[in-house]
Formats: structure tokens, C-alpha cells, sequence
């Protein structure tokens, strides 16, 4: 007889109790005639998964170093230290080039007449009867801060040239529509058969050799030719009747008869402006320079005194004076 004190003993609670054959009381129904299911089999087959190895994390990538810029003071010195290196390297650069045409100068001074460059300017044909009388090469004569000023003023008279020649054509053209301005016309031909070689003889010449050989003499030969010469640009552009200028005043008088002549004035007008526009800026531009290299009137006066003693011909001349003067001073009584 069951233990009275212990209720799960009871012979009707023991009978009920699921025993290995029946898999779980979950799927049991004791509403249904069928009996209890039979015990679970899993498929032969069926294999559990295995766990996923797990994946490393992915790397993060490191941060960068930090990197130090230095202090606001340290890269205003740095950035002084650097600008002062590249004037110095220009410097450097300049003496070079200035070295270098020294040695040429000293090269072909020592190489003496043999060495002696013929005349290239003015570029004419070898079969022409006249030849070439100056010699002109800017890249090796002139220092390679002043080539460009030297070139411009180069342009500059080949400008003034071609303006001259249009003024000729102009003035021909209102000749044939006014009689009466003939010695306009005349003048016109006057001033581009005058003013073209002379004023390359009497102020680009002394322009380009003072800057060859740093003259203070042949600049101030230049101030003073090339002022004049300005004068003469701004005349020309003002055009006043019967000078044998084409300028503004000309141009307007002929605007009146014929426009097509007024047309071609009013071109040769344009040019003669620009001339005398860029003649002044050039003045001031080459005053300046000339106040940066030192040269002064003093040194202008020792050039010349020296120029004028070291010529033959000038003491040849003062030798024969003083001789002649001594003899004199021996016959009089």
C-alpha cells in the first residue's frame, strides 16, 4: 500500500506517468482515440548545423599622426628665410649673366682688330652698293635687364618710321584733293627723308650704347635729342595745317571735302597718338632707370673729357695748335 502521506505514489498517478515512449507531453491529446504519438525520430540525414566560425572584426584604420605645422611665428620665419633664398639665387643669376658678357667684352677686346665685327645694320642685300654702317645685336651687347627697354625703343623707331611714311601717302592723297596744300606735301617728304635716319643716329644710338657700357654722357646726349623728339611726336599728332603733318586738326578740315582722304588722315592721326604716347612713357621709364644706375653730371663730364683727350684725331689737332702757337710766340719780335 502506497505511503498515505505522498500523493504522487498513488497507483492512478504512477499508471499515467510518461515514460521514454512518448517524447514530450506537449504533443500528447488524451481527446483523441488514437493513443499517444509515437517517440520523435529525427531523419537520419539530418545533421545539426555547426556554429559559423566567427568572422574577425574588420580592421579599423589607424588615424594619422598628428602633424606639427609648428607655430604661426615659425612659418612667417620659414616663408622670410625662403623669399630671401630665391632674391639671392636671382641675384647670383644676374651677376652671372653680367660676368658673362664682361668676359665676352674682354674676349673680344683682347682678340683686337682680327676679332673686329662687321657692320649689320642696316640689314641690306649684299649686292646693294651701300653697306651696312653700325653693328646692333641687343641679346649680346646689352645686359639682360635692359633688353626689352632697349628692344621697345627699337620698335618704337621703326614706328615713327612707317607713322612718316603714312603721313606721306596722306598728304599726297589731300594734295590731290587740295591743291593748295602743296607745301605740306613737301614737308611731308622733308620730315620722313630727315627724321628717319636721324633719329636713329641722335637718339637710339646714344640710347643703346649707354646702356651697353653704363655711359652717363650718351644718356644725357639721349634726354635731351629724345625730349626734343617727343615735341615733334605730339606736333605730329596735332596735325596744324600746311606742316606737312596729318594729324587730328588736318584730319577734321578734311573730314569737310572728302571722307574718304579724312578716313585715312584720321589712321595716321591714331598712329602718330600712340607714338607720342608711348615716347613719353618710355622717357619716364629710362629716367628712372638712369637714376637707379648712379650715373650723374659729373660722371657725364669726366666720360666726355676722357672721350675727347683719348681721340686721335683731337689730340693729333691740339698737338698741331699748341705747336703752331709756340712757333708763332718764337718769330715775333
Amino acid at each position: 500500500m502506497a505511503e498515505a502521506g505522498n500523493p504522487f505514489q498513488d497507483p492512478a498517478v504512477v499508471q499515467h506517468r510518461p515514460g521514454p515512449e512518448y517524447a514530450t507531453l506537449d504533443v500528447y491529446n488524451p481527446f483523441e482515440g488514437t493513443g499517444p504519438p509515437s517517440p520523435y525520430q529525427p531523419p537520419p540525414s539530418y545533421q545539426p548545423p555547426l556554429p559559423a566560425a566567427a568572422a574577425p572584426p574588420p580592421k579599423r584604420p589607424s588615424p594619422p599622426e598628428p602633424k606639427n605645422y609648428g607655430s604661426y611665428g615659425t612659418q612667417a620665419s620659414a616663408a622670410a628665410a625662403t623669399a630671401e633664398l630665391l632674391k639671392r639665387q636671382e641675384e647670383l643669376n644676374r651677376k652671372a649673366e653680367e660676368l658673362d658678357r664682361r668676359e665676352r667684352e674682354l674676349q673680344n677686346a683682347a682678340l683686337g682688330s682680327a676679332a673686329t665685327r662687321l657692320n649689320n645694320w642696316p640689314p641690306l642685300p649684299s649686292f646693294c652698293p651701300v653697306k651696312p654702317c653700325f653693328y646692333q645685336d641687343i641679346p649680346v651687347e646689352i645686359p639682360a635687364d635692359f633688353q626689352k627697354t632697349v628692344s621697345t625703343m627699337y620698335y618704337l623707331w621703326m614706328a615713327s618710321t612707317i607713322a612718316l611714311f603714312l603721313n606721306f601717302l596722306a598728304s599726297l592723297a589731300w594734295f590731290c584733293v587740295e591743291p593748295s596744300s602743296g607745301s605740306g606735301f613737301g614737308l611731308s617728304i622733308l620730315w620722313a627723308l630727315l627724321y628717319t635716319p636721324c633719329s636713329f643716329v641722335c637718339w637710339y644710338r646714344p640710347m643703346y650704347k649707354a646702356f651697353r657700357s653704363d655711359s652717363s654722357f650718351n644718356f644725357f646726349v639721349f634726354f635731351f635729342v629724345f625730349f626734343a623728339q617727343n615735341v615733334v611726336y605730339v606736333l605730329e599728332a596735332i596735325g596744324i595745317p600746311n606742316w606737312g603733318f596729318s594729324g587730328w586738326i588736318l584730319s577734321l578740315i578734311a573730314l569737310r571735302k572728302n571722307p574718304a582722304v579724312a578716313v585715312m588722315m584720321i589712321l595716321v592721326s591714331l598712329f602718330f597718338t600712340a607714338v607720342a604716347v608711348l615716347g613719353i612713357i618710355m622717357l619716364k621709364k629710362i629716367h628712372s632707370l638712369y637714376r637707379r644706375t648712379g650715373a650723374s653730371f659729373q660722371k657725364a663730364q669726366e666720360e666726355f673729357a676722357a672721350g675727347v683727350f683719348s681721340n686721335q684725331a683731337v689730340r693729333t689737332a691740339a698737338a698741331n695748335a699748341a705747336a703752331g702757337a709756340a712757333t708763332n710766340a718764337f718769330r715775333a719780335p
